[in-house]
């Protein structure tokens, strides 16, 4: 099932990022910690009751401001066409101005169902003030306060009021895999030689023109279905030349996939937004391989030297493999679907409780967890609590007692210990007696 995506528009300074935050809640920093990612939060995914949305947060659209709104403003023109709802923010503490009923003229030609959030209305006496922005024509208004957290509740039912209840797609056996990366790194050429291959036999399922297409494909005598977001079939470059745009399509198709392929140019190097894309999928638990695409093309580098190179910006995959080919030459794209097929089977690997508690059990002789004001964390028992992504339950006296480092260490232990390469693990600590 694919999910609804919700784009918060508005000028600048009226609570936006607050309001997103809210709406995605503090969950979304798993990665904030992890070396070589720093990124403007404006993409996530919100569960509220039975549903579940992509949230897009578009930059303050400004018309005073030249060159720099440009961009802004077809940024949140393609946040727009994406979206199935739209909540526009103003700021209730001040007048409307020229801004306003700029993206009010935007939005009334989307067709798209309209929501007016008058945020920083945070006590009963400034409500009444709402009133004044029934002036911008929209019917469905809703007082709300990013920051105290009022009429939040009241705007999540108005947005998920038409969605349908969040299922999970029913599992075909096929493995999915999409192929994400910004853009010009060569998606659509990989996506042709993997299902052009002698060993391959194709069926292609046309998507809609706003979402990826899948195409279903056998491969030694496999199922497999490929999403590809590349295809942004709109004409026109400003489409092709927004690296964000690439994020909106990421986002969708790894929320669909079992396993994430993460393109990129081996002539251009790795880039911020690289990461970027590379975080999401670790965000969502997915197996992962890095592809380093137009391989032919390096005449100074070799594979070793390029690797090292990698594994310095890409820290926080230091377990995923990389695959070194050329898509336009065919050349190594035998080497890929093997690693798609391994890093998924790790995924679902299910490790025997006493056997994992002995490599815990040895890791901790090894190396005592570090005592906090002369405490110290003890591990009792350990045991593995699910798959896709393999996931590991700690029961301990005090889970205040868990540094983060000592967190990377016991991870590290269990990946030397089994084969679990580009999979991500996830690891909960939980206090003896704990459901």
């Amino acid at each position: 099932m694919k999910m609804p995506t919700v784009a918060l528009v508005g000028r600048p300074n009226v609570g936006k990022s607050t309001v997103f935050n809210r709406l995605v809640g503090k969950k979304i920093s798993i990665i904030e910690d992890t070396p070589g990612v720093t990124r403007d939060r404006i993409y996530g995914d919100v569960t509220y009751n039975n549903y579940k949305f992509h949230l897009i947060d578009t930059g303050g659209i400004d018309v005073g401001n030249d060159d720099f709104n440009k961009e802004i403003i077809v940024q949140a023109t393609l946040a727009i066409d994406e979206a199935d709802v739209i909540v526009f923010i103003v700021d209730g503490k001040e007048e409307l101005n020229q801004n306003d009923f700029v993206i009010r003229d935007m939005l009334k030609k989307s067709n798209k169902k309209i929501i007016l959030a008058v945020n920083k209305i945070d006590n009963e006496k400034r409500k009444d003030e709402i009133y004044g922005f029934y002036e911008l024509g929209f019917d469905n208004i809703i007082p709300i306060s990013g920051e105290h957290n009022l009429g939040i509740s009241i705007l999540l039912d108005e947005i998920t009021r038409d969605f349908k209840p969040y299922e999970k797609e029913v599992d075909d056996n096929r493995i999915k895999f999409c192929v994400i990366g910004r853009p010009n790194v060569g998606k659509s050429s990989l996506v042709n030689a993997i299902t052009g291959e002698e060993k391959v036999i194709v069926s292609n399922i046309a998507g809609t023109t706003r979402d990826a297409v899948d195409t279903n494909f056998t491969y030694d005598k496999e199922e497999y279905t490929i999403i590809d977001t590349a295809g942004i079939r709109k004409s026109g470059k400003i489409y092709e030349n927004i690296e964000k745009y690439s994020v909106i399509r990421a986002m969708k198709a790894i929320e669909r996939s079992n396993v994430c392929v993460i393109v990129i140019n081996a002539e251009e190097g790795i880039i911020e937004h690289d990461k970027h894309i590379a975080s999401y999928a670790l965000e969502a638990g997915k197996p992962m391989v890095l592809v380093v695409n137009k391989w032919d093309t390096m005449k100074d580098k070799s594979i070793a030297e390029y690797t090292k190179l990698m594994r310095n910006e890409f820290q926080f995959l230091s377990y995923v493999p990389i695959v070194f080919l050329s898509a336009m030459t065919k050349k190594r794209i035998h080497t890929l679907m093997p690693e798609i097929k391994k890093v998924y089977e790790n995924s679902k690997k299910e490790i025997k409780t006493s056997v994992l508690n002995d490599v815990v059990r040895d890791a901790v002789i090894l190396n005592q967890p570090p005592s906090y004001k002369g405490k110290r964390l003890k591990i009792y028992f350990v045991h593995q609590q699910g798959t896709m992504p393999p996931r590991f339950v700690f029961n301990v006296n005090s889970n205040k007692l868990v540094h983060f480092s000592y967190e990377r260490y016991l991870e590290n232990k269990i990946r030397e210990s089994f084969d679990l390469e580009g999979t991500p693990i996830q690891i909960e600590f939980k206090n003896r007696g704990e459901e």
